[in-house]
């Protein structure tokens, strides 16, 4: 039995980690995690989820006694203070945090040396295939076509274009040899001229509830083929989680993508 640390349990996303861990048979829920002072601090994780008692009281202190493997869906500095955390004491790691500049995956990357990580910036096995739709197209089409990534997500997301999108534009950057910092477009506005073919654009939303919605354009003149992926709810992000965490049973380090646990490599 897989012991699993929850970190951000009390939140919208740690929530539903931890009905995904009560439904999964080989995983227990050992430690629910909150930062100092939040209100939900002491109560029970398994209430708070919406689903019977669990004993599992959320906590602010980080055990390493108490699990195997954490899963962190949080934000980018806890992430990385629990990195460091899990390197120190030689526990795995699932990570679905969005938002990870450049500093702290290259910090995963040297992570993966010491343990066993997961990192994707969106767990949905639906996403992942995508992207392995997305390197066909891009490789089919090459610089034929004008690509646009539109992305959508709720009011209370924080970070834009989601981790999710630019996970797409730099499997499409990558595969045609681009580099997406550099042909990278974030919205448009006033007298921009004419599209430059060889870039790659990227329109935001933020509005409502919307769980997450991604659609990638490939438009050339008389024809155009559009990739859409849309999640109706965060179950589906922690159901990959949990498939991630128990793929990531046998393996002793390394850093990870959900492309390696769907064997889509």
């Amino acid at each position: 039995m897989t012991r699993i640390a929850i970190a951000g349990a009390a939140g919208r996303m740690g929530r539903i980690l931890t009905v995904a861990c009560d439904e999964a048979d080989d995983m227990t829920l050992t430690l629910a995690l909150e930062r100092a002072q939040n209100p939900s601090l002491g109560n029970d994780s398994g209430i708070l989820a919406g689903i019977e008692p669990n004993g599992v009281l959320i906590s602010d202190t980080l055990d390493a006694q108490q699990f195997d493997v954490l899963i962190d869906f949080t934000h980018p500095q806890v992430t990385s203070a629990h990195v460091d955390f899990c390197i120190e004491h030689d526990k795995k790691m699932v990570i679905g945090t969005t938002g990870c500049d450049a500093v702290l995956e290259q910090k995963l990357r040297h992570a993966g040396d010491s343990i066993a990580l997961v990192y994707a910036p969106n767990m949905s096995i639906g996403v992942n295939l995508c992207l392995q739709l997305l390197k066909t197209a891009a490789a089919v089409l090459g610089d034929s076509v004008d690509i646009e990534i539109i992305e959508a997500h709720h009011r209370h997301k924080v970070d834009a274009p989601s981790g999710t999108a630019l996970k797409m534009g730099r499997v499409i950057a990558e595969t045609l040899g681009r580099n997406l910092d550099d042909c990278a477009v974030y919205g448009r506005q006033g007298q921009t001229g004419a599209r430059d073919r060889n870039t790659i654009g990227f329109e935001t939303i933020r509005a409502g509830d919307i769980v997450g919605e991604h659609t990638v354009l490939f438009a050339d003149e008389g024809e155009r083929i559009e990739i859409t992926h849309k999640a109706s709810s965060r179950m589906t992000f922690a159901r990959g989680a949990i498939r991630a965490t128990r793929w990531l049973g046998p393996q002793n380090k390394g850093l990870f993508s959900m492309q390696d646990v769907l064997a889509l490599k």
